[in-house]
């Protein structure tokens, strides 16, 4: 039976439709007269062993498309010997997906096997695809599918090599490895609407299928199965070209093909690719200030932290480039020196990014990372969101948003990269995730491990905030559907032991340096004001469209400190989202993790506003906890971030499906008004205090030997650490007495910001910051001498500034002499043998 017919799109004509039947095998060809017959062959004499011999057991398709040889003949001469054979032609040579979109359209089989015309895998095959098509998957829903979703497998694939398009992430499958649909077996109903969804004509309709079925939430099945090294099964010679030639060589992929096959690649993610351009834009507008004059311009209310992160871009740069310890420095902090581990440095990205330091500076790298980091961390989110939740992309994409610039993240954006790039976050879950699946668990184990392990070089804090956050939700997951969360559980728990064995020999060493090496602290001291206000839950952050400097600052410990901030408007949508779509189990979860990390952020007493009455809160529990001792707790309130953006992303994309145009605008109002009060201004920017030109004249190296310290007065601390920046133009040829930076404190050891006070270092700033110099002393200058020593401090620098005479003047009477005037500082030289 044939028919011609333009496979352009759906709605051509398809062969008579002779009655359903058992199976239908479909089989694309162009240009395959040497092969045909002989699969033909095989696929009649095997159907017909397995499947019986009657009209209505099996078929088979033949799309040719516009064979410019004799396969079209060949087809028609087997269908006129066997009617259960038909054909069908396109006058105009489209791509393998075309022919593949309207022979599976033209089907009618209640089962679909797509096969080659060169009969790489034989037809025996077909019994294991027939035996994980009706298995059941009793993971299905873990990721957050439908409850209601049929259980038993769409597809079943067997494995091939198609390394081009597993290398693009196609189809973004868990565990997945089969990436073409060269030998598989769909359940017809679902192979006719997902090849009739397609657009791609080319050979990436396999990925685009895939795909589509992915975000279905349907599951695929992969199968091994046996390929042979001949393009048929058969031994029958292939026939000559021509009088005298060889038999036609076996045809190998056209370099046009696999052009084509990149470029509908890279069509099938352009709207990936645009979702991402989005991110980038919305993370140089936040930032753009900043790029406006990298040289002068710096965050004002990132405190000291811009100038801090900046060195430690620099201090990793020259630690490496130098060949020494990168988890340890003496370049401030002298003499005791500084634990890198023990602090923020993040060298999961320091130390890639050396090269673009030493091309650009550290001020560029500081930029990057901000910049691409929040991107990448949203497409992540977005990602995952897209993956396993949504079909709408723009609903994953607004989730993927909200979750990295949400008004919490957008002020860490104020020079704490650790809490901003967070890219891996989502990677982290997906790959939990995956392990709750059990598909792969020793392989999905090791990358857990692996990228836990990367995580922890790009913030500590973060990853413990974020495990507390997988915790309650596998908790709630646990009350909400206690039969999936214990059937996850065994392979999980087996996953994350593994994960486990990876992390240990990684990591022992760098994390036995930063809890025991030199420096090392036990906890940090934040206060006890760092847990958020009830208010901050539902006011607006200082850098959203809706808010006000001066009540956010009320209400947090400093502008990078506004961990809550997510306003009213979006916390009630969140609960109505929540109300409207109880029903799934998924959406049950995530508000019990959220409604769990907001009463934890409120700290260990939690006041009650416009009141005098202060309550115990649920941090108590845990502020004594190992590790959670260092946590500011105001900071769990950004595990809400990401439960409102797949909040968010479920809701929109349940309403641009709704058919009622009417209740589509109305919901699509309601989140434009939850969102608008939050979207991120740009960060506030200040001119950049001047270097000394003592300092980039390099007048400096006349005065401070190696081995010794500058003193810069006052001494850099977390309040003033333009020092630091000194050092770090200066390409770190001086160390730094004080410093700003995660130390230890007193017998304890107990975690301060900054080097131990000593007390000339408190003299110095008291009377920089108003008090009156005290009368000099012989006790006095016996006190300085010994701090100075202690330092190793070759020179102390006052360079111009408020208070400056008053300064000068203090410092020359314990010192016992006047300074030189060098450039635009006064310097005193205080070495061996000066003081």
């Amino acid at each position: 039976m044939t028919d011609t017919t333009d496979t352009a799109g759906p709605a051509a004509a398809a062969p008579a439709w002779l009655g359903a039947v058992r199976l239908s095998v479909v089989i694309p060809t162009h240009d395959d007269a040497h092969r045909i017959g002989p699969t033909l062959d095989a696929f009649r004499a095997h159907l017909d062993a397995r499947l019986g011999s009657g009209p209505g057991d099996w078929e088979l398709v033949v799309s040719d498309d516009a064979s410019t040889d004799e396969t079209a003949a060949l087809v028609e001469a087997a269908a006129a010997d066997e009617p259960r054979i038909r054909l069908v032609r396109s006058p105009h040579h489209r791509g393998k997906g075309a022919a593949l979109r309207a022979a599976v359209l033209a089907c009618a089989g209640e089962r679909v096997l797509l096969a080659d015309a060169g009969l790489r895998t034989p037809p025996a095959e077909l019994e294991h695809l027939e035996q994980a098509l009706g298995q059941e998957d009793p993971d299905r829903g873990v990721e957050g599918g439908s409850d209601t979703d049929d259980a038993r497998a769409t597809a079943a694939l067997g494995r091939s090599g198609n390394r081009l398009v597993r290398a693009l992430g196609i189809p973004g499958i868990p565990g997945f490895r089969a990436d073409t649909c060269a030998f598989a077996l769909f359940d017809g109903d679902r192979a006719r609407a997902a090849f009739g969804a397609s657009v791609l004509d080319g050979p990436a309709i396999d990925a685009e299928v895939l795909r589509w079925v992915r975000r279905q939430g349907w599951h695929v099945a992969e199968v091994p199965v046996t390929r042979t090294r001949t393009e048929t099964s058969t031994t029958t010679p292939k026939p000559p070209v021509g009088p005298g030639s060889a038999p036609r060589p076996r045809r190998t992929a056209h370099p046009g093909d696999r052009r084509r096959a990149l470029t509908e690649l890279f069509r099938l993610n352009a709207g990936g690719l645009a979702v991402a351009a989005v991110f980038l834009a919305l993370s140089v507008y936040v930032f753009h200030g900043l790029w406006a004059d990298l040289d002068g311009r710096y965050l004002a209310d990132a405190l000291q932290d811009q100038n801090q992160w900046e060195w430690f871009v620099g201090v990793a740069t020259d630690n490496i480039t130098h060949l020494r310890n990168p988890l340890f420095t003496t370049a401030q902090g002298m003499p005791d020196g500084v634990n890198l581990m023990a602090n923020a440095t993040m060298l999961g990205l320091t130390v890639p990014l050396i090269p673009v330091t030493l091309l650009f500076g550290e001020t560029v790298t500081f930029a990057l990372v901000l910049t691409l980091g929040m991107a990448a961390s949203a497409w992540t989110w977005y990602w995952l969101i897209r993956r396993r939740l949504v079909q709408s992309r723009w609903a994953a994409a607004a989730g993927g948003a909200l979750a990295a610039f949400a008004p919490p993240m957008v002020s860490h954006a104020n020079g704490h990269p650790n809490f901003v790039v967070l890219f891996m976050l989502p990677l982290i879950i997906d790959r939990a995730l995956r392990l709750c699946e059990g598909r792969n668990v020793v392989r999905d184990g090791v990358l857990l491990g692996l990228f836990a392990t990367y995580q922890i070089f790009l913030g500590e804090e973060p990853l413990l905030i974020a495990a507390l956050g997988m915790l309650v939700f596998s908790l709630a997951y646990l009350l909400v559907d206690r039969r999936r969360a214990l059937a996850a559980a065994r392979p999980l728990g087996l996953g994350l032991v593994i994960a486990a064995g990876v992390c240990v020999p990684l990591l022992i060493f760098p994390l036995y340096w930063q809890f025991f090496g030199p420096q090392s602290y036990h906890s940090v001291l934040h206060g006890d004001n760092a847990g958020n206000s009830p208010r901050a839950l539902v006011e607006y952050a200082a850098r959203s469209l809706f808010g006000d400097a001066e009540t956010a600052g009320r209400l947090s410990l400093n502008t990078t400190e506004q961990n809550a901030f997510y306003g009213w408007p979006l916390l009630a949508l969140g609960v109505i989202v929540c109300v409207w779509m109880w029903r799934r189990r998924l959406v049950r979860a995530l508000a019990i993790t959220g409604v769990v990390a907001l009463a934890l952020s409120l700290g260990p007493w939690v006041p009650v506003p416009r009141t005098d009455v202060v309550l115990p809160g649920p941090w108590r529990l845990m502020v004594k906890l190992p590790l959670f001792e260092s946590v500011i707790e105001g900071r769990v309130a950004m595990v809400c971030a990401p439960v409102l953006g797949v909040l968010l992303a479920l809701a929109l994309d349940r309403i641009v499906r709704t058919r009622t145009r009417e209740l589509r605008t109305l919901g699509l109002l309601a989140v434009a008004a939850a969102l608008i009060p939050v979207l991120p201004l740009p960060l506030a920017v200040r001119e950049r205090a001047p270097v000394p030109a003592f300092i980039t004249s390099g007048a400096w190296k006349g005065y401070v030997k190696d081995g010794e310290a500058l003193v810069p007065v006052p001494l850099p601390d977390p309040g003033q650490a333009d020092a630091l920046h000194w050092q770090v133009e200066a390409d770190f040829g001086f160390r730094l007495a004080g410093g700003y930076f995660n130390g230890p404190w007193g017998p304890d050891r107990i975690g301060i910001y900054g080097a131990t006070p000593r007390h000339l270092s408190n003299l110095l700033r008291d009377v920089r910051y108003g008090q009156q110099p005290p009368e000099i002393t012989p006790q006095w200058r016996d006190q300085a001498r010994r701090d100075l020593e202690f330092w190793k401090a070759g020179a102390v620098v006052l360079p111009f500034q408020d208070r400056g005479v008053e300064l000068r003047d203090m410092i020359s009477e314990l010192l016992g002499r006047e300074p030189q005037k060098v450039e635009d500082v006064w310097v005193w030289r205080v070495g061996p043998g000066q003081v």
